[in-house]
């Protein structure tokens, strides 16, 4: 059975996230299915559920896999806020949690440090790589490339809308498992009430 905070998660993006139409989509593919995540992850009330929801999935996953967590992030701009939520409900459930929050840039700063990853990232870290949805997978791909070129090692990847059209397998070809909160399916279907 489906937790009350991810029943209410799914409700809030179908209500403020899931568009029909036509749409052209970041990776130049037309669709009828558009999901505007960051008017969820950046409302209050979305961020909580997405925090609480997705801590609740890092800790299952990691579990299951037998896999340990230091950090956790994606690429700019869809990862941020997915990843900080994620962040602060560890924090809330255990101040003393390891668990640390960063983001990938889409290229190096040209200026001060020269940093692609910015935040709480350190070589050697055990990573759970996030996005807000998932097409082809190339901006999480994207992401995982500098996390490994800065010697981070992959956890598993978690992201909120898998709108199943190839990302997932793509992601998992590189030898990552893909845990999404949503699928395309669970956001169309009518929610039981």
């Amino acid at each position: 059975m489906e937790s009350p905070f991810k029943e209410q998660l799914r409700a809030l993006l179908q209500q403020k996230s899931v568009h029909h139409g036509e749409f052209t989509l970041a990776s130049g593919a037309r669709s009828d299915f558009y999901v505007d995540a960051r008017v969820t992850t950046m409302d209050p009330r979305g961020a909580l559920l997405i925090g609480q929801v997705g801590w609740e999935l890092v800790k299952e996953t990691a579990s299951k896999l037998g896999r340990r967590v230091n950090a956790i992030g994606g690429l700019t701009m869809g990862a941020d806020p997915v990843a900080l939520s994620i962040g602060i409900a560890a924090q809330l459930e255990d101040p003393s949690t390891p668990l640390q929050v960063f983001t990938v840039r889409k290229s190096a700063k040209e200026h001060g440090r020269l940093k692609r990853i910015e935040g709480n990232f350190s070589a050697g870290d055990s990573v759970v790589v996030v996005d807000d949805v998932i097409t082809t997978g190339g901006s999480t791909i994207q992401a995982i490339d500098a996390i490994e070129e800065a010697g981070g090692r992959i956890a598993f990847v978690i992201v909120l809308v898998d709108r199943q059209e190839g990302g997932r397998e793509n992601i998992e070809k590189r030898g990552h498992t893909v845990v999404p909160i949503f699928t395309r399916s669970d956001l169309v279907k009518t929610p039981i009430s």
